[in-house]
């Protein structure tokens, strides 16, 4: 990137410099100035404190933690060196020791940053007026933190490990300050390198799915694992099948079924649920398996009746397994309360296909590879 200067008969290039070549210094020259003005890093931030490091064990400090309109805490971080050093594992860590902080604990940090008397009424006034909020049960602090990375440039690890790391969720920017020097006077570029600001707020909206698809995952995974407990205890007085079992954050649960590649699973989708004997004898083994398959469906009318009703029999012909199984109503999305029931059915459902196919499977004669 370069700048040039208009003339009256050509264009000239602005001399590049650098931030030691002209002797300002990190802290007491572009940090002292940053805060004055720290619109220029984004037009919606409020500097809460300045070397903040309110906290044990630790002499570390941020650089200038500061406050967007949303109420993120946010943490800004400054190098004057052309790669930015490894500031981006710095941040993150800070990030994520102000993630817990109080909206008290926040006015007591920029009652400190603005002294004298009456800083703590004078803070929390400041801080209500730039939230637009009313009271402080109004103005509280959002749990996900915002990071900005300011540096004369950044090196290609640092920045693909913004990209990364913002693919996962975490909210960096990257804010190059480029020194330029025109007539004894330092001029200065100042450019969003991360994200590009044409793509900001797409990316913003592509984070907040990724955070509301992890946290209905995490959801799900408790949820599945509250319902496999479940039906683990209600099993054990009626049947000995899960009681090794602890639960499992799957869709499904299973015990072998009377020989290795036979599995009695329970398996439960959305709206539906379904106990199975799942056939799969291991690599390359289609044609065993739909053999091992066919010789149980020519028992079907006796394995049906000691079931006590009819199975689906399916070939699954897209994989190389088989199947047999009893489909049921009701699944993981189904109200907690109707839990029990579908447990109760789901576990006598596995007792009797169970007891209907493990000795036909233990009499089943197996070709070899």
């Amino acid at each position: 990137m370069a700048i040039f200067r208009i003339t009256d008969s050509s264009i000239e290039k602005v001399e590049e410099t650098t931030f030691a070549r002209e002797k300002l210094l990190e802290r007491k020259d572009l940090q002292r100035r940053l805060k004055a003005n720290i619109s220029v890093l984004s037009p919606d931030l409020m500097v809460m404190d300045e070397e903040f490091g309110d906290w044990e064990d630790s002499s570390r400090r941020i650089d200038l933690l500061c406050l967007d309109r949303d109420a993120h805490l946010v943490v800004v971080e400054l190098k004057r060196t052309d790669d930015g050093g490894h500031m981006e594992l710095q941040a993150v860590r800070y990030a994520a020791m102000v993630s817990v902080m109080t909206f008290d604990q926040l006015v007591g940090a920029h009652a400190h940053y603005l002294g004298g008397e009456d800083s703590l009424e004078r803070a929390k006034t400041a801080i209500l007026n730039f939230l637009e909020r009313e009271s402080q049960v109004e103005a509280r602090l959002s749990d996900q933190v915002r990071i900005i990375l300011v540096s004369a440039d950044f090196s290609i690890e640092l920045t693909m490990t913004v990209l990364w790391l913002n693919k996962s969720g975490l909210d960096i920017t990257c804010v190059r300050l480029k020194p330029y020097k025109l007539e004894g006077q330092v001029l200065m570029d100042i450019q969003q390198l991360i994200p590009l600001p044409e793509a900001e707020e797409y990316e913003t909206k592509i984070r907040a799915q990724q955070q509301e698809n992890r946290l209905a995952e995490t959801s799900r995974d408790a949820m599945l694992r509250r319902f496999w407990r479940q039906l683990i205890e209600r099993s054990r007085p009626k049947t000995a099948l899960f009681s090794n079992r602890t639960g499992s954050k799957d869709q499904w649960i299973g015990v072998t079924l009377g020989r290795t590649g036979f599995r009695l699973n329970i398996v439960l989708s959305r709206e539906e649920s379904r106990v199975e004997c799942y056939i799969d004898l291991g690599k390359n083994s289609n044609e065993r398996n739909l053999a091992a398959f066919k010789t149980l469906e020519q028992q079907k009318q006796a394995i049906e009746s000691a079931f006590g009703e009819r199975l689906d029999w399916q070939e699954l012909k897209d994989s190389r397994a088989c199947r047999i199984c009893k489909f049921l109503k009701g699944g993981w999305d189904g109200p907690e309360v109707e839990w029990g029931k579908l447990q109760d059915e789901l576990i006598d459902a596995a007792i009797r296909l169970d007891k209907a196919l493990k000795a036909p499977i233990q009499s089943l004669t197996i070709p070899r590879e």
